[in-house]
């Protein structure tokens, strides 16, 4: 087979496709929480290979128990193996992928050359996907990644919708695109300014995040009398990019003929998952639903608004970003706190057993957030400790209480609070 010049490549590369939606998990809990919330497929990073070392991450009896949960919920799980290798990884690789192929993950996300040599030698059942470390910018570039083996290709960030297609176009290639998250300063995530300030390498999964740090412009001749280059609080953060938001063009995404719709996040919490993959179901369900009425829907933006992250923007799909507001704020925006998890509810009592997260008390309001439906508000009237005893509030962190609920709830449904209480309360 050869690339074609034009024209679509076969018959899936319509607007009927229904991408898959696959999701972050950075360790066991957040995996369940990324299945629960409606995670085609979940992407995990393998201890020894992936590119978050400092993740709270998974063991190796861990990982496999996340793939027997996932694979339960018909869920697949992409195994995250993207490190950039050095001599002293080699090693470690022949074993790492014994062990995946006996676990029969759904994929491979692989970077490296060498890894994936490897790879094929220990795993060769196993759709390999090629990282978008990678940084496939073209359709020549994805069609010889395709001729070695890839079944899949997440492409570089920097690309338009329209160069999406293009690749698309002309391949056989499966194409899984980012579509919210943080995104990198340096080019499809190949950042030194880690290895260079602190010895820990980006690319070998060590990354320390200096482009959310604080900078000031500094003349050569003048060492001690900084520029002034201000855009809050003395600093600059001229380095800290916006986050993606494409919660809006989910039909301009589905258009493309893409095959999977990524959310990025393996070092986010709880409810960074559960928050985003929720919304993105929903957004997907609405467009497939019924594609000629859809449109964006205000509360999708409202709920992404809540989660950890900074200014929002749409990336380079619709071509070179906005320029950004120089007073904009570039520091993290947490408006919403997880304040505990359900483990269980008794339908005799009409009460729910919560693990607590972050501090709450009787009398206060929570927001209820489950898979279906909009959240809702609970007014806490009680609580009572796992002897029966009412309790103002839990005296010890992640402490398990029984609180009243109007409804019933499930087993990871969430409940939040506001890190400040907001202008107005929802109803």
């Amino acid at each position: 087979m050869t690339p074609r010049e034009t024209g679509p490549h076969s018959s899936k590369n319509t607007n009927s496709q229904r991408p898959e939606l696959v999701v972050p998990a950075g360790d066991l809990e957040r995996l369940r929480m990324a299945v629960h919330y409606g995670a085609d497929a979940v992407y995990a990073g393998y201890p020894g290979l992936n590119l978050r070392a400092y993740a709270s991450g998974f063991t190796e009896e861990e990982f496999a128990r996340g793939v027997d949960i996932a694979h339960a919920h018909g869920t697949k799980l992409f195994a995250a193996v993207n490190i950039f290798a050095h001599n002293h990884h080699i090693e470690k690789a022949a074993p790492i992928f014994k062990n995946l192929a006996q676990l029969n993950v759904d994929g491979l996300i692989i970077s490296d050359p060498g890894i994936y040599e490897i790879a094929r030698q220990m795993a060769p059942h196993i759709p390999a996907h090629l990282s978008t470390q990678a940084g496939v910018t073209n359709w020549r570039s994805a069609y010889f990644w395709q001729q070695q083996g890839f079944k899949r290709i997440v492409p570089a960030r920097e690309l338009t919708l329209s160069e999406i297609k293009q690749i698309k176009d002309n391949t056989d290639v499966e194409l899984e695109v980012f579509v919210h998250g943080a995104m990198c300063m340096a080019y499809s995530g190949r950042c030194l300014l880690s290895a260079y300030f602190t010895g820990r390498g980006a690319n070998r999964g060590e990354c320390t995040h200096p482009c959310r740090w604080s900078y000031a412009l500094v003349e050569e001749a003048r060492p001690g009398d900084p520029l002034e280059l201000v855009e809050e609080d003395g600093v600059s953060f001229i380095l800290s990019s916006r986050d993606l938001n494409m919660i809006d063009h989910i039909p301009e995404l589905v258009e493309t003929g893409v095959d999977a719709l990524k959310i990025e996040g393996r070092m986010k919490g709880l409810h960074y998952v559960a928050t985003v993959a929720k919304v993105y179901r929903d957004a997907l369900d609405h467009y497939f639903a019924s594609p000629q009425d859809f449109a964006p829907d205000s509360k999708w933006q409202e709920e992404l608004s809540k989660v950890s992250h900074r200014p929002y923007h749409t990336g380079f799909y619709f071509g070179m970003p906005e320029q950004v507001d120089p007073n904009e704020t570039r520091h993290y925006l947490q408006p919403c706190l997880l304040a505990g998890v359900v483990l269980d509810y008794d339908s005799d009592s009409g009460m729910a057993l919560v693990e607590q997260r972050n501090k709450f008390v009787a009398g206060e309001s929570l927001e209820v957030l489950t898979p279906r439906g909009e959240p809702f508000t609970l007014h806490v009237r009680s609580l009572y400790d796992l002897d029966g005893n009412e309790v103002d509030a839990a005296p010890h962190p992640r402490q398990n209480l029984w609180l009243p609920v109007p409804r019933e709830l499930k087993y990871l449904d969430l409940l939040r609070k506001y890190a400040s209480p907001p202008s107005q309360e929802k109803s």
